[in-house]
């Protein structure tokens, strides 16, 4: 992956409806090799999907819950039944085994605390769990999708 490379994931990661074109001028080539670029791009599945980002309070979802679970099984049985279910459910927007105090970490998004009590407790119905916590975020200070694309990306 060379500059060239990196300055399209810049540009489609802040943009991706733009034309080839236009993604080819603010990277400095023509459209073909542009467009060859990000095809080899997606073909390596360094781009993995091109998608609409929607802001959540504007369709009725405005709480987002941060949910930590501890759990005193840690077979592979039990996290398979565990990641398929969680998986699964639609208000969950990440799932992420952790290292540290806390097994894993969810954020969940719903609209309001009577969606998130349903959601709840579906969670705690899933599998044996030792500790659910959930911290409320009160303020959406920064959020982007947009990756810091390193110098020399390897």
């Amino acid at each position: 992956m060379d500059a060239i490379d990196r300055k399209i994931l810049a540009v489609v990661q802040e943009d991706a409806s733009l034309s080839v074109a236009e993604i080819g001028t603010r990277v400095g080539l023509s459209s073909t090799p542009c467009w060859k670029r990000i095809q080899r791009l997606e073909a390596d599945g360094v781009i993995t999907k091109r998608v609409a980002l929607i802001d959540p309070t504007k369709i009725g979802l405005g709480i987002t819950v941060f949910v930590s679970v501890e759990t005193g099984d840690h077979s592979q049985e039990w996290l398979a039944r565990f990641a398929e279910t969680v998986g699964a459910m639609p208000e969950v927007m990440e799932f992420y085994r952790m290292a540290g105090d806390v097994d894993y970490m969810l954020r969940v998004v719903v609209p309001d605390i009577a969606g998130y009590d349903t959601f709840y407790k579906k969670l705690i119905a899933t599998v044996p769990l030792k500790n659910v916590t959930s911290r409320f975020a009160m303020e959406k200070i920064k959020s982007t999708t947009s990756l810091p694309i390193p110098a020399s990306a390897n």
